[in-house]
């Protein structure tokens, strides 16, 4: 009840604040923050609950963007109708992948180079049909209205993301503390003797994946909202797995706020360095493989884990001088 009831507060701060500011800069900083926790709790589902490490979850971002422009602009289908079926053809690709990956045993760095290679597939197959604008990629056209889930200001995007995240909260709560959640969590930590107590791997590994990959394509479909537009570099580009995993792993994986508190941590960094060297190519990359060599090297369990961390160092300092 505690997790839950953080939750709430978490979202009442974010409402006030939202509400409060008519400041566009702030707005756009709790808009992307929030965007970029989207995406690290949909990777954190697979890559933190189930220990299934991807390196290709713009696949599922890519698709959902897809489906969303595509519905609205050649299916002539209502914005909020489409952000369901968005969501629903990114975890079927997602059970596509995984019923591939999962039913060969493939896991470690197979599956991760699998994922991989399933984006620049689906990368190269955008580029080259026509429904997805080839290498031009589609523009939306602006309607601003609710209806179209195009708001007249930063704030209805806000709530729109806050909302999307809310519900990857509370996956995780829900996978923190149901019986699928310890299925997961016991595949993740020994497949063999999940198996031994009658946990099926195949399906409790697919149900992850379908479910991270749900929240991916929402947040896909969330992007080319905001921003209008969308093309196979973006849909299917390295940049958007690498922030989805990143910012998991810096915050926490396994944890419910980990990804929150490492997206913000991430774009904290990046907006600093982006005042301070301006728009120099690739930055975001080096910021993120800096964080992330220094977490993986003094805060193995992240953010979320710097308490355990530091209890951990102390007993070990501990035990030497009393050697």
């Amino acid at each position: 009840m505690k997790q839950l009831a953080s939750i709430a507060v978490f979202v009442l701060a974010v409402s006030v604040i939202t509400l409060a500011s008519d400041s566009g800069v702030l707005l756009n900083f709790v808009m992307m923050s929030l965007y970029a926790a989207l995406l690290a709790q949909a990777w954190n589902i697979l890559g933190g609950f189930g220990g299934q490490f991807s390196f290709g979850h713009a696949l599922f971002f890519g698709t959902g963007a897809y489906i969303q422009a595509i519905a609205q602009m050649q299916g002539g289908i209502n914005a909020w109708l489409a952000l369901p079926l968005a969501v629903a053809g990114s975890a079927l690709v997602g059970l596509f992948v995984g019923g591939l990956s999962f039913r060969y045993g493939l896991k470690g760095s197979y599956f991760a180079l699998v994922t991989l290679a399933f984006a620049e597939v689906f990368r190269i197959l955008a580029l080259s049909v026509p429904f997805t604008g080839a290498g031009v990629g589609l523009m939306l056209p602006l309607r601003e209205s609710l209806s179209n889930m195009q708001f007249g200001s930063r704030k209805g995007y806000v709530f729109l993301v806050l909302a999307l995240v809310t519900l990857a909260l509370l996956a995780s709560w829900w996978l923190r503390n149901s019986r699928f959640g310890a299925w997961l969590q016991a595949v993740r930590d020994n497949e063999d003797a999940a198996r031994a107590v009658g946990v099926n791997p195949f399906r409790v590994k697919l149900g992850a994946i379908a479910l991270s990959g749900g929240f991916m394509g929402a947040a896909g479909a969330f992007y080319v909202q905001v921003f209008q537009y969308i093309d196979p570099g973006i849909a299917y580009g390295s940049s958007t797995s690498v922030e989805a995993l990143v910012a998991a792993i810096v915050g926490g994986i396994g944890t419910v706020w980990g990804p929150v508190l490492g997206a913000l941590v991430l774009h904290v960094l990046a907006d600093l360095t982006r005042n301070l060297f301006g728009q120099l190519p690739g930055i975001n990359m080096v910021i993120y493989g800096t964080v992330l060599v220094l977490i993986v090297m003094f805060l193995p369990r992240g953010i979320a884990g710097l308490g355990q961390s530091v209890v951990d160092l102390w007993k070990r300092s501990g035990g030497r001088h009393g050697q």
